[in-house]
């Protein structure tokens, strides 16, 4: 049992990214509708077995543990879970605890997470105008955001700005964000915007559809862009620009497959177990997990669901329609 997970593409699945909560205080347009109808709490692992559940993984060999949501940092207690984490870093079986969030309960947390191991988050912004950002996220306040990453990097936390490339909407502010992001010596990922969930407020997500290509040539006219050759493991290919020494990933699961290396599954709040974001295959962890005291029925489903990890997404805008797209709400699966 204690054999490394292996898909049957001969990829090690090394990195689970595990959402708490389906609950969010933003309801951004490209995730979900205004009017969320939101999971009954009962339907949440409980803390205790959220802490179970990623303790099994890490047993199997994931050495990267992200926590996604909704926005994780409204779950009730949650702290408790990331303490508990803390217990796998230090023992060296977990090499990395992080948080995807979108930065309006960081201000609260940061200090704590850092506590608690944690020593970079990825943090959602499109938008430096407050109008604009007010408009996408529908609830949020920019001067909340920024001042959860003013406190982020006093407790010390790496940040990583993670911003969906929107065409009509943020496609004029690639310089600002850049300089921006720059200025504060952070990181930052752009990010095609994915076939999830209904097209809403007739905002369809082919309408909203910017391919990141055309967005490196825009900054290729104004900076010196150098293709670095690392990688994380992940779906992120990146530059330096050489004016500014800041790292740029693009992420392109539109324009570029990026399933040849991928390393990762996600784990939603009730325990399905998605072993790609783009295919609607999923296993039912929560039965085993519910089903007795010891593990051995949890892990054999877990390297059951692995067996049968496919090869890719389907994702395609090609011909003015939109192919592989999927039903389900991004905040359903895990950002």
């Amino acid at each position: 049992m204690t054999a490394p997970l292996i898909d049957p593409f001969q990829r090690p699945v090394s990195y689970l990214r595990l959402s708490v909560t389906d609950r969010c205080d933003f309801r951004c347009t490209y995730c979900m509708s205004e009017n969320m109808t939101f999971l009954p709490k009962r339907d949440l692992l409980t803390l205790e077995e959220l802490d179970r559940i990623s303790t099994a993984f890490i047993r199997l060999g994931v050495k990267k543990l992200r926590i996604t949501g909704g926005e994780p940092l409204v779950r009730r207690g949650i702290m408790t879970f990331f303490n508990a984490m803390s217990r796998h870093l230090e023992s060296g079986a977990l090499k990395e605890l992080t948080l995807t969030t979108n930065g309006s309960q960081l201000h609260r947390f940061a200090d704590d997470l850092f506590a608690a191991g944690m020593r970079r988050v990825n943090i959602s912004l499109d938008t430096l105008d407050a109008k604009k950002f007010s408009d996408i996220t529908r609830w949020g306040k920019l001067d909340n955001v920024i001042r959860g990453i003013d406190a982020a990097q006093n407790a010390g936390l790496r940040v990583k700005i993670n911003a969906v490339g929107l065409k009509g909407f943020n496609d004029d502010e690639l310089l600002g964000l850049t300089e921006w992001v720059a200025s504060r010596d952070m990181d930052l990922t752009w990010i095609e915007v994915m076939p999830m969930g209904d097209d809403i407020d007739g905002l369809t997500r082919l309408g909203q559809y910017w391919p990141l290509k055309e967005l490196r040539a825009k900054l290729a006219e104004h900076y010196t862009l150098t293709d670095l050759s690392e990688s994380t493991g992940g779906p992120a290919r990146y530059v330096r620009i050489e004016e500014t020494g800041q790292k740029v990933g693009f992420i392109t699961p539109l324009t570029h497959n990026f399933c040849e290396s991928c390393n990762r599954v996600r784990l939603t709040c009730t325990g399905e177990l998605y072993m790609c974001l783009g295919q609607e295959d999923r296993a039912d962890l929560r039965v085993p997990l519910r089903a007795s005291e010891d593990d051995a029925l949890l892990e054999e489903a877990i390297r059951e669901a692995i067996r049968l990890k496919p090869k890719g997404h389907d994702f395609d805008y090609s011909r003015q329609d939109v192919a592989g797209k999927m039903s389900r709400h991004m905040s359903h699966t895990g950002g």
